[in-house]
């Protein structure tokens, strides 16, 4: 990739979804909290597949998306 900061498709709506439901979870108490969790899970395959199918370290590339996503996150814009 040439410029990495931008890249349509590339799996950021599912990994803002995942953060989201993450952080809602975790407000959660019972059996609702692990079907959330579970489901953020999954929203993560989607990033990771295409990571693999690009030929990219895909744990490398997630743990940076995740990151970038908690950065943003914090400074209160989406």
């Amino acid at each position: 990739l040439q410029n990495d900061s931008v890249v349509a498709g590339g799996g950021a709506i599912e990994m803002e979804l995942s953060k989201y439901l993450r952080d809602y979870s975790r407000t959660i108490p019972g059996k609702q909290q692990l079907l959330i969790g579970a489901y953020a899970k999954a929203l993560e395959i989607i990033p990771r597949q295409l990571c693999d199918n690009a030929g990219f370290d895909a744990t490398n590339i997630l743990n940076k998306l995740r990151a970038k996503h908690a950065q943003v996150g914090a400074a209160g814009e989406n």
